[in-house]
Parts: C-alpha cells; sequence; structure tokens
C-alpha cells in the first residue's frame, strides 16, 4: 500500500518551545490514514522538523504501508534525506539515522519539498503542538495547571526532568585522584552505592529513558539503575567526564605541585585547561548540547542521567542559570542524586541537589 505522508515542525524562537506534526493520506490524497502531533520541549526548528517526519514514518507503518511519498517544507530535511545534503549539526545526525533505519522497513521511500502552503494540514497539527510547548492556551484543567508552575520562577508547561545520578565509587575516588577519561571499574563499595541507588529509583518510578555516560563506571551505575526500572540504557558521549589530561591519576596536590602556575589559573578561571585535556568551558557546551538534544527527543518526560561530577555540576548551573564560579562551590557525594528541570518555556528550576540518604 503506497501512501503520503505529510510533516512539519518547528519551534517559538530558534531554539525555543517546540513541536511537530505529521499526517498519513492515502495515494489518492483523499482520506486521511493517521495523525500525529506532540509537543517536544525546547527545541530547534531543524530538529522539529525531523521529529515530525520520524513520526509521520511511524505512523505509515502502523497504517501497514509499504511505500511512501514523504512531503515536507523542509529543504534541509528532504536533502539530508535523499542523501544530497550532508548533516553537519551534532543533534541532527541520531534523528537521521532513526529516521533512515524507519525507511529501510518500507519497500520504498521517496522525498519530496513542497511549500508551506501545500502543507496546511500536518503544518496546523504542528502549530498546535508549538501553542503546547509555549503554553499560549488556557489550562484544560486544574490538574495541567498543577504541573505547570516551576515555583518561584513562573516557569509554565511540562518540563523536561533530569535525575541526575553520580557514578559510584572507583579506586581512584577512593584517594580522592582525578578521574577524567580513564576508565576505571567500580569498587565493591561502588557498586554497593550503585545498587541502593538503583533500588531507591525503582521504588521512586516514573522514569522513561536511561541515559549514560560512556565510561565504565557510569555504564555499570546505569545499568543496575535500568534493570531496576525495566529500561534499557542509552549512551550518550557528551556526557563523558572532563579530560584532565596529564593530570589523570594525580592527587589535587601532586597535579599543584607538577604544574602550580596552570593548577592555580585552573582553580579561578573555567577556560584554562589541565595540560593535555580539557576546560570546563568546553564541558558546558558539550553538556549544553546534550541537554537540547535529550530536551527535544523525551520532551515533558523524566530521564535518569547517569554521569560524573564536571558534567552533572555543569547541568546544575544550566538549570541556576548561574555563573562559571558556582562549580568550584558545589559538592557531588558519590552515587549522590540531584533533579534539574526545563520548562518549554525557556525557564527552569533545580528541586534537589545532593541525595544520599538512600546511601545509610
Amino acid at each position: 500500500m503506497r501512501v503520503i505522508v505529510e510533516t512539519d515542525g518547528g519551534a517559538r524562537g530558534n531554539p525555543g518551545p517546540a513541536g511537530y506534526g505529521a499526517v498519513v493520506w492515502s495515494a489518492d490524497h483523499d482520506r486521511v490514514l493517521a495523525e500525529s502531533s506532540a509537543s517536544i520541549g525546547v527545541a530547534t526548528n531543524n530538529v522539529a522538523e525531523y521529529r515530525g517526519l520520524i513520526a509521520g514514518l511511524e505512523a505509515a507503518a502502523e497504517a501497514g504501508a509499504t511505500e511512501v511519498l514523504a512531503q515536507l517544507d523542509s529543504k534541509l530535511v528532504v536533502e539530508q534525506m535523499s542523501g544530497r545534503w550532508r548533516v553537519k549539526h551534532p543533534d541532527l545526525i541520531p534523528l537521521r539515522e532513526q529516521a533512515l533505519d524507519l525507511a529501510a522497513g518500507f519497500d520504498d521511500v521517496d522525498y519530496r519539498w513542497i511549500p508551506r502552503a501545500e502543507n496546511a494540514h500536518a503544518d496546523r497539527l504542528a502549530n498546535e503542538a508549538m501553542d503546547a510547548a509555549a503554553d499560549v492556551s488556557e489550562p484544560k484543567s486544574s490538574a495541567a495547571e498543577a504541573i505547570s508552575p516551576a515555583g518561584w520562577t513562573g516557569a509554565r508547561g511540562a518540563p523536561t526532568r533530569f535525575l541526575l545520578l553520580r557514578h559510584g565509587q572507583t579506586a581512584l575516588s577512593v584517594d580522592r585522584r582525578y578521574s577524567g577519561r580513564g576508565n576505571p571499574a567500580l569498587t565493591d563499595v561502588g557498586r554497593r552505592q550503585a545498587e541502593a541507588a538503583a533500588r531507591h529509583l525503582g521504588q521512586r518510578g516514573g522514569v522513561t529513558a536511561v541515559v549514560s555516560s560512556p565510561l565504565q563506571r557510569a555504564l555499570e551505575t546505569a545499568t543496575l539503575a535500568a534493570k531496576a526500572l525495566g529500561l534499557d540504557v542509552t549512551v550518550d558521549d557528551d556526557l563523558i567526564e572532563t579530560d584532565f589530561g596529564e593530570w589523570e591519576g594525580l592527587t589535587f596536590g601532586e597535579a599543584a605541585q607538577r604544574d602550580p602556575d596552570v593548577h592555580g589559573r585552573w582553580l579561578r578561571d573555567t577556560g584554562v585547561a589541565p595540560p593535555g585535556g580539557e576546560s570546563f568551558d568546553a564541558v558546558a557546551t558539550r553538556i549544553g548540547r546534550a541537554r537540547s538534544r535529550l530536551i527535544a527527543q523525551y520532551g515533558d518526560a523524566t530521564v535518569l542521567v547517569v554521569s560524573h561530577v564536571t558534567p552533572i555540576k555543569t547541568m546544575l548551573r544550566l538549570a541556576l542559570d548561574a555563573g562559571p564560579g558556582i562549580l568550584y562551590r558545589l559538592h557531588l557525594d558519590l552515587a549522590s542524586l540531584s533533579i534539574a528541570e526545563f520548562y518549554p518555556d525557556g525557564g527552569s528550576s533545580v528541586r534537589l541537589v545532593n541525595e544520599t540518604a538512600y546511601l545509610d
């Protein structure tokens, strides 16, 4: 069965509160076979366009289609999906791959650009989703209103909630040594810490996805939590710990003695990198990228993020809209849990920092 899939996506601002719409038509464009639309939190126009295409292909598969004519008013998505344009933006690469995987399930998929005026149905669905993301319409129920405000911030809409879990103990953390891109496993204590955190999260529930740093200590911790939650683990390379370069494995004192001038400046300036390593400013760039990508992917869901000290501090800094100095003042224990929320209107809040009661 051949169908026509028309999709659209956009954001109120770029990035901003975003949504998509998709409609599946019969081959003669006479009957609507399926519709799909959703708010996806804060995202860019292009991310929303890809999310619309993905939703449209999923809806076409559910309708039993074997051949698809995908019509979009996004020249970028059409050209990238057709293989004529390269995908350069890191946020779009996994979305294109997901769309290609879906397309591979059909006998044939053709992509065609159409003017916005010819994409009115999908455009309407996308705009309704963006309206919901921006919370410009009146709330439909008191229950919806109850989950909207973020305390004193006045933020509205349902947020993406990040449960930020630091990994358990390793041999390097026992001796308080710089542990960045090295890959030590959890100690026996660290595994017990991770198991305790997993039990706590399993009892808490309500988690849609588990996303982890690629390093072993985080993956071990994430795997235990995911098992307790009945979920799989997705790895996001941007959640990796800071690259401490030549200080890897050294204590604070050893690094200060080895490179006294650089170490002193590093403690005051987030733009300074350890020799052969990565600055905290560079970490902030990739964590901001990861945050945007996860918000675009999971919308108003709760996501467990298992990572390391600097990435978690950076995520909290983003939620607090705080200056870089906060990185030197926050303390996060091993296997501790913090919670940050990011709202569709750009607001954010921190609900919890460094919970460890479940480790007792």
